[in-house]
């Protein structure tokens, strides 16, 4: 076995992102904090899949299903109000994040991570399964 293959055969993560755009609001915050009102950001949606590459292509997964599971994602909260999206009512980084994971995971048995960020504001949640 050479030294690549030796690394080859270990476990690897391979991950995805997509941007988007939002609005959202935090109905069960204290007023004054600025929270309940209606206001946008800048999303950064990451998708990690882990396992040991394999098959005829030596991937752990095909990258360009990946792509294309998340557009969808993507498709569906660009430039919408979160809060009108069934199970985002409330509409947290922490609820985003097991919103995407909900939706992966059956699609992708494999799927490790999922991180939501909010970059202009160095917030991220990052939800490890």
């Amino acid at each position: 076995m050479t030294r690549v293959d030796t690394y080859f055969a270990r476990p690897m993560e391979i991950t995805r992102a997509v941007w988007f755009e939002a609005a959202h609001y935090l109905h069960k915050c204290d007023k004054g904090q600025g929270y309940t009102q209606l206001h946008g950001h800048s999303f950064k949606m990451e998708v990690t899949l882990r396992g040991i590459p394999g098959g005829t292509n030596g991937w752990v997964a095909d990258l360009a299903a990946i792509g294309a599971s998340l557009e969808a994602l993507r498709s569906e909260l660009d430039h919408s109000c979160l809060n009108e999206i069934d199970g985002l009512e409330t509409p947290s980084l922490e609820r985003l994040c097991a919103w995407i994971a909900a939706r992966l995971a059956p699609e992708f048995s494999t799927l490790a991570m999922v991180r939501v960020l909010r970059p202009s504001l160095s917030e991220d949640c990052l939800l490890r399964l």
